[in-house]
């Protein structure tokens, strides 16, 4: 049975706080009186279905079902996490606390998404104050991990561990901040360097664009996987931090920053401004903007992913959390069928000019393939180290037809022999019940000390074996044996 979220509040980040709970399994109710409520969360949800499905290289979990209510008190019927994400009024947070409160589960989390009020302002009205804590998050909430979590003296231990569970079960990063403060920690920094950015326009030294730039092209990549302190570090060389801030701390004395002020937001600075990010973003519609920002996002994190760097490494781990296909031969189900080896959505950046996945991107779900069969054969990384490989001699793919970004694909593998130093493999990729494509690959057991052919370990040897003659029973798939231009 699906967990139930309640989402208070449905504009950009109650879109994007439903968007990432639906895609991880939960059943989320809404409440938001505006009457284009359900449309916009249904373009927000459209976007994330499209990317982050991309960010797993497995199969995530069956989406859950989404339902929009007319009350609050029907939104929270069952729900044991609610998200508030209102206006920023603090009247209006406490009076909508007071509601919930009134017929939300006394154990139900609420989160509010506030991004600048402490928590102890929230629970001032509350009849359990020790139930509402702040989860901040950042736009897109369907794709960005971090959640600022702050909490006060009234929330007991378990409270705050049930609100990091649920945070962490829905693929996000909980901050917990243990001591509140206004704006709680990241917009603090945004805060400081929007007001340095407005005084770099103000005083016509650089434009929107030019600050932009400075941002994405620089600093912005190096924050993305490395933040603050660890950057300065690596500047710092051999010698490390302290060498950083014997050579730089000088410079904080320096009149670089106007950060103890702020120009007033005349109209005529107001028209700079806008007028420069009109020039600069304004043939993009806004949600063209948004897929680009998207696809962007999606590169960058798959890139941190392959590294095992950063948010990265939260994906993997994310990934090994919910991976559904058996690690070991054994705890296959049925050994007389094909064996299941990859099952994943097609992600942004698999993608051609043509608009459907590369032709460079088959062999690399073909190649998860054999290693996902290699492993459940035993030989993983343990074996490798002390024994040897499969290395491939041959190949040969068939396009059977096309596949677009965010289509969920699955593998389905035939061990056609596993004897001596062979192992033949057929691969066919489905998406649901169309043939994609088949991928044939012959592979030589291969002694990595000797960097020559040799005969497998006792125990990869016998699982091969074992693989093979189950799925000697089967028909021979079309295809099998065939080459180019051979029919």
């Amino acid at each position: 049975m699906a967990q139930v979220a309640a989402i208070i509040g449905g504009g950009v980040i109650g879109g994007g706080w439903a968007a990432r709970f639906l895609l991880a399994g939960w059943d989320v109710r809404v409440f938001d009186p505006d009457p284009e409520a359900e449309r916009k969360i249904g373009e927000v949800l459209a976007n994330a279905r499209r990317s982050l499905p991309g960010l797993s290289d497995v199969a995530m979990p069956a989406e859950g079902k989404l339902s929009f209510h007319e009350t609050m008190s029907e939104a929270v019927d069952g729900a044991i996490y609610i998200q508030e994400s209102v206006p920023e009024r603090l009247e209006l947070k406490q009076k909508v606390y007071q509601t919930l409160q009134a017929h939300c589960a006394p154990d139900a989390v609420i989160g509010s998404s506030t991004s600048g009020f402490k928590p102890s302002e929230l629970q001032g009205c509350a009849s359990r104050p020790e139930q509402i804590v702040v989860t901040h998050p950042f736009n897109p909430v369907y794709l960005l991990p971090l959640v600022e979590l702050v909490t006060t003296e009234a929330n007991a231990p378990e409270v705050v561990q049930q609100a990091k569970d649920v945070l962490q079960g829905i693929g996000m990063y909980p901050l917990h901040l243990k001591r509140e403060i206004d704006a709680h920690i990241a917009d603090r920094f945004l805060e400081a360097v929007w007001r340095e950015a407005l005084w770099l326009i103000n005083d016509g030294i650089a434009t929107t664009e030019e600050i932009d730039n400075a941002i994405r092209y620089g600093f912005g990549l190096r924050w993305a996987q490395m933040g603050l302190f660890e950057t300065y570090r690596v500047a710092g060389g051999e010698a490390g931090m302290r060498h950083f801030i014997a050579q730089f701390g000088p410079c904080l004395e320096w009149p670089w920053t106007k950060l103890m002020d702020v120009p007033d937001l005349t109209d005529e600075l107001i028209d700079a401004i806008a007028g420069q990010s009109d020039a600069q973003s304004g043939h993009h519609s806004i949600r063209e903007l948004e897929r680009i920002r998207d696809n962007n996002l999606v590169s960058i994190l798959r890139g941190l992913k392959a590294q095992d760097w950063g948010a990265g490494a939260l994906l993997k781990a994310r990934d090994k959390q919910i991976d559904p296909i058996p690690a070991q031969l054994d705890d296959v189900a049925d050994l007389s069928k094909p064996i299941l080896t990859v099952e994943r959505a097609v992600p942004l950046d698999w993608t051609d000019y043509n608009g459907h996945m590369n032709e460079v991107r088959y062999l690399q779900a073909f190649g998860d393939a054999t290693d996902r069969f290699m492993m459940m054969v035993g030989c993983d990384g343990d074996y490798i180290q002390s024994t040897g490989s499969y290395f491939t001699a041959e190949t040969h793919i068939r396009h059977v037809d096309e596949v677009h970004a965010g289509a969920t694909i699955r593998v389905e593998t035939l061990c056609i022999l596993g004897e001596g130093k062979k192992m033949h493999l057929f691969h066919q990729m489905f998406e649901g019940d169309r043939l994609l494509a088949t991928g044939e690959h012959m592979l030589i057991h291969v002694s990595l000390e000797t960097r020559k052919s040799s005969q497998p370990g006792p125990v990869v040897a016998e699982r091969l074996a074992r693989a093979a003659a189950a799925h000697s029973n089967l028909p021979r798939p079309e295809g099998l044996g065939a080459a180019v231009g051979k029919r």
